[in-house]
């Protein structure tokens, strides 16, 4: 058993003592009021909501940032407003460009969906018509249905105008938020200009009040979260937009409507593992569905290709190793995150559960290391000091060597 291991050391003094008796009440205090400090930290993440938001979209931009930095102005600190200047301007670039596609595609398709409906229903009658006089079937009950779509189309007017108060007032709650906006996006800006004081202070926290090898542990975590969510969602943004790409100039090519408006959709949700894809193609489908059954179709076939392209070429080839765990648990993860937080937890499922794979897999490791057993329960070969030390060819003068145990100092 490690002497390092700050677990295994018994208390020796009385301090040792007195400390091991205040933690143990404390910690008895706070099971029985565990309800109080649940809402007290509700109430300290409502007030830290802003900065949340400032904390997110300074990671976002902070990659446009650092390479106009690196590559345009030669990392000249003097110049780095220049490269956050930058990084906004193509954000808000992204969004405004988005929603100049997307805005009056919608428009116009709930128009020509509302105003071809009609059409829509008395072709489909003479379908079924046509099907119940030929191959004898049953459809009344079908044809009933649409006979009344004018109460169906009441039901829907009805219920929209139901949701129309609650979008109003969320709306209004957006606007009246507006320092919390101007909160965030100012917090953003100013962790992108002093992002390297601010990682060190967090470290020098972390050096302060964590045990060395506990701080320095605690650190590499860090570093590995942050390659794990930093490959995952930039790899991702990338591979969304060549999907857009590819979808905006094929759907060109065959001439389907609402060509903007799909290829928006489809590259979006594509931020989605596995299932982004299918969920964007949907909707899309059903409003093709109404205006041309035959664009519907070759859109589906369409979609079913790019996804098979994008997941064995594309998506492999631009993620690479980012993701670092195989499709089962990618599966898994996407499932997991959507049933906990939604859409929000399909899109952070994965790096998440590849960050917490990881560590798993380190600690599994650092369990058999300690049992002296490999992955197969066999015992490992002993090592002596002569073939523990390195090749005189492999030796590097004043580079230290490299831990062994990456848990074994916590």
């Amino acid at each position: 058993m490690s002497k390092n291991l700050w677990l295994n050391k018994k208390p020796e003094s009385i301090l040792d003592w007195v400390g091991v008796i205040f933690a143990s009440i404390a910690f008895y205090l706070f099971l029985g009021h565990i309800d109080l400090f649940v809402n007290a930290g509700g109430k300290i993440l409502g007030i830290l909501t802003p900065f949340a938001w400032g904390i997110v979209l300074a990671y976002i931009l902070d990659p446009i940032a650092r390479t106009v930095s690196h590559y345009l102005l030669h990392d000249n600190k003097k110049m780095r407003w220049v490269s956050i200047l930058v990084a906004y301007i193509v954000g808000i670039a992204v969004i405004v460009l988005l929603l100049a596609l997307v805005v009056p595609q919608v428009v116009s398709s709930v128009t020509i969906l509302l105003t071809s409906i009609p059409g829509y229903i008395s072709g489909l009658q003479e379908t079924l018509q046509y099907v119940q006089d030929n191959f004898g079937l049953n459809l009344s009950s079908v044809e009933a249905i649409l006979d009344n779509y004018e109460a169906l189309m009441k039901e829907v007017y009805s219920v929209a105008s139901s949701w129309a108060p609650e979008i109003v007032g969320y709306l209004g709650g957006v606007a009246t938020n507006v320092v919390t906006v101007f909160t965030a996006l100012a917090s953003s800006i100013y962790m992108l200009f002093d992002k390297e004081k601010l990682l060190r202070q967090m470290r020098t926290l972390v050096h302060a009040f964590l045990p060395g090898n506990v701080a320095a542990n605690t650190l590499r975590i860090c570093s590995f979260a942050n390659r794990n969510f930093s490959g995952f969602f930039i790899g991702k943004i990338i591979d969304s937009a060549i999907i857009w790409l590819i979808c905006f100039i094929w759907f060109t090519i065959v001439r389907l409507n609402f060509t903007p408006l799909i290829s928006v959709v489809v590259g979006i949700t594509n931020i989605i593992p596995v299932f982004g894809p299918f969920i964007g193609a949907i909707p899309c489908f059903v409003i093709l569905l109404f205006v041309d059954p035959i664009q519907a179709l070759i859109f589906l076939v369409s979609i079913l290709v790019i996804q098979q392209l994008d997941g064995n070429f594309i998506g492999p080839k631009i993620l690479g190793q980012s993701i670092g765990i195989s499709a089962l648990w990618v599966l898994f993860s996407i499932v997991l995150g959507g049933d906990l937080l939604g859409i929000v937890g399909m899109v952070l499922g994965v790096p998440v559960f590849a960050t917490f794979y990881g560590l798993l897999r380190e600690f599994l490791q650092w369990c058999l290391d300690r049992r002296g057993i490999d992955a197969g329960g066999n015992p490992l070969p002993t090592v002596t000091a002569a073939d523990d030390a390195p090749a005189p060819e492999d030796a590097t003068e004043g580079e230290p060597a490299p831990a062994r145990e990456p848990f074994a100092t916590l």
